[in-house]
């Protein structure tokens, strides 16, 4: 029997080139795998990113289209020129600066040129390995679907841009962290990063036609759950509170989807849209600052992709696609 796989994929800056590496060693597998069918792929702000890489690489290219054209964006993101290494380095000690115990100056990005010159190369970069104009064409009713998570700033709500509609405005607004991007108009409206929402999108991965629901979802979690001890310099206290902040969403969705499954087992659900969802989980266990977020250093990149790769491989070790009687949770525990 087939297993239906979706993946979902949280956010954060460079941290999500971990997310990268995962996904390149896990799309190939299930193309391979006789009995695994991809459904779906979500992510927000550099999930999301990681998570169009992959999932246009599969449709134009099956597993190894995916793990060359994630390869490719992350070598263009990475800062391996004497100018984008400078400015890569200020960028990560200003940061290290304003999330630290001394008061430093903030300032709007409606005030300063940087802004809007990320915003323009952000989205040359995402159109050089990304065609959109062929994303309506290659998706279909038995294609994966891709969500992207925002958050409507005028509505106050969670909004999503999945299949056709994925543009490299909906790309760019998911990105958006708002002290350093401005906002990006769709439809009239403003969006911010979808880290203010849903850290990754899960809803709109399960409410789907009953022969395209998932069996499996994978999580691949960028904030760790856990953590020992007490944060007690300002530092340590914004990285945990930033970890903590995002990881609430998507704990509040998979605490549903697990109450939905107790119902299930237990005789309370019956019917064809309703079935279990397993649901394991990938995690970047690492201490990790908030800053190091912003690190572009090639290097830096680089390890983290080869430690998602490693990572993965652990995971399908530990992974029987279809059995659910307990979950898997690989945790990356490489030394900081």
């Amino acid at each position: 029997m087939t297993s239906n796989i979706a993946i979902a994929c949280q956010g954060g800056g460079s941290h999500t080139a971990f997310t990268a590496g995962v996904l390149q060693t896990l799309l190939p597998h299930i193309e391979e795998c006789e009995d695994c069918r991809l459904v779906g792929l979500s992510g927000t702000s550099g999930g999301a990113v990681s998570a169009l890489a992959g999932w246009y690489g599969y449709l134009t290219g099956g597993g190894d289209g995916a793990v060359d054209t994630i390869e490719e964006l992350w070598a263009d993101i990475a800062a391996d020129d004497p100018y984008q290494w400078i400015l890569n380095e200020w960028g990560v000690w200003w940061s290290r600066l304003q999330h630290g115990a001394a008061p430093t100056p903030t300032i709007s990005p409606y005030h300063h040129p940087f802004a809007d010159l990320g915003k323009r190369e952000f989205r040359r970069l995402l159109e050089r390995h990304v065609d959109f104009d062929r994303v309506p064409d290659l998706v279909g009713p038995e294609t994966p679907r891709l969500v992207v998570g925002t958050v409507d700033i005028n509505d106050g709500e969670f909004e999503t841009f999945s299949d056709e509609s994925i543009t490299a405005e909906a790309m760019l607004a998911s990105a958006a962290v708002p002290s350093l991007f401005e906002a990006v108009e769709i439809d009239g409206h403003y969006h911010w990063d979808g880290l203010f929402s849903q850290n990754p999108p899960v809803y709109d991965l399960m409410h789907t036609a009953p022969a395209r629901k998932p069996d499996e979802l994978w999580v691949i979690q960028i904030n760790p759950q856990t953590r020992e001890g007490e944060p007690t310099s300002v530092e340590e206290i914004v990285d945990r509170r930033n970890e903590l902040a995002g990881n609430i969403s998507l704990n509040q969705e998979l605490r549903f989807i697990q109450t939905v499954n107790d119902w299930i087992d237990a005789g309370q659900l019956s019917g064809a849209y309703y079935n279990h969802t397993e649901i394991r989980r990938i995690v970047l266990d690492e201490r990790l600052g908030y800053a190091s977020k912003l690190d572009r250093s090639a290097a830096f990149i680089e390890r983290l992709l080869a430690d998602g790769r490693a990572d993965a491989e652990a995971f399908l070790a530990e992974t029987t696609i279809g059995e659910h009687e307990h979950d898997v949770d690989v945790a990356d525990t490489h030394d900081d």
